[in-house]
């Protein structure tokens, strides 16, 4: 089957720079990625599109949306008010009712905000996708239902019950989800949070896997190099290795959420035998899998 992809910005986000290299000093991190005044550095929120030559259209992630109040969109560095995901849907040709699944790496409001309609004051939450299915695997569900203290602020209570009265949400255990066919592989990663689900788009050049926050960018390549929102670092490492040895050796890509100037990178060894980014892409427009 042949596939059209594109990378598709969201709303951009800045978060404290310490927090996103937790284990990594300042002194190292901010040479990959410069801070601003407050010790922020910035962030895509990029999503995946996948047109099917059915004309299935596949969309793998959506970013932070604009749900959040003018305060708390300060807070988290949101840089736009309006629903910038579904702008740039548009412009790739796809509007919010042509989406027909929309893949969920995990429920963090970074990556599931953009299910909901931009921020109105004294107006329910809203679900933007009418027609498509939704595919969540179970643990990130029960996760976001029952979160931990220390990630409780991550993660937007009312959208589990949201998606779950649908009647369109698919909750996944297994490899793959009957929204996707047997076409998708599903990896499952829980350092970052548990039940993390990470897609593997199949193509002629070599799979496709969206990183989500295993690997958030080209400087979460490096494996011992884990974020403060994590909830077990050594996991992370020991889920990078894994990941990262098998792409190598089918000659995969992987496609990243937060790289704030690179959409995807082809995985390789650098010359000490660390994992790192071989050739990259700046923006999938189209391009044939």
């Amino acid at each position: 089957m042949q596939r059209r992809l594109w990378s598709v910005l969201g709303n951009g986000q800045r978060l404290d720079g310490g927090a996103m290299f937790g284990n990594a000093p300042r002194a190292l991190w901010s040479r990959w990625c410069a801070p601003d005044e407050r010790n922020r550095i910035p962030l895509a929120c990029r999503a995946l599109l996948v047109l099917e030559e059915s004309g299935r259209r596949l969309l793998f992630e959506t970013g932070i949306g604009a749900f959040f109040p003018p305060d708390l969109r300060a807070r988290y560095g949101v840089e736009e008010a309006g629903h910038v995901l579904l702008a740039n849907l548009e412009r790739c040709g796809a509007r919010a009712e042509d989406i027909d699944v929309v893949v969920l790496s995990h429920l963090h409001f970074d990556h599931a905000g953009g299910l909901l309609d931009e921020h109105r004051a004294g107006a329910p939450l809203r679900l933007v996708f009418p027609r498509a299915a939704f595919v969540v695997s179970e643990r990130a569900l029960q996760r976001a239902r029952a979160p931990h203290q220390r990630d409780r602020a991550s993660f937007i209570p009312e959208l589990a019950d949201l998606l779950e009265r649908s009647g369109r949400l698919e909750v996944v255990a297994g490899e793959h989800a009957a929204a996707l066919g047997r076409d998708y592989r599903l990896h499952f990663s829980d350092g970052h949070t548990p039940g993390m689900m990470l897609a593997e788009v199949p193509g002629a050049d070599g799979p496709l896997v969206f990183a989500g926050d295993l690997v958030p960018g080209r400087a979460w390549l490096h494996a011992p190099i884990t974020m403060g929102y994590d909830r077990c670092a050594e996991l992370v490492v020991d889920e990078k290795e894994k990941l990262l040895g098998d792409l190598l050796a089918r000659g995969g890509r992987l496609f990243f959420t937060h790289d704030p100037q690179v959409a995807a990178a082809r995985v390789l060894r650098d010359a000490r035998g660390a994992f790192a980014a071989g050739e990259c892409w700046e923006s999938l427009d189209g391009e044939t899998a």
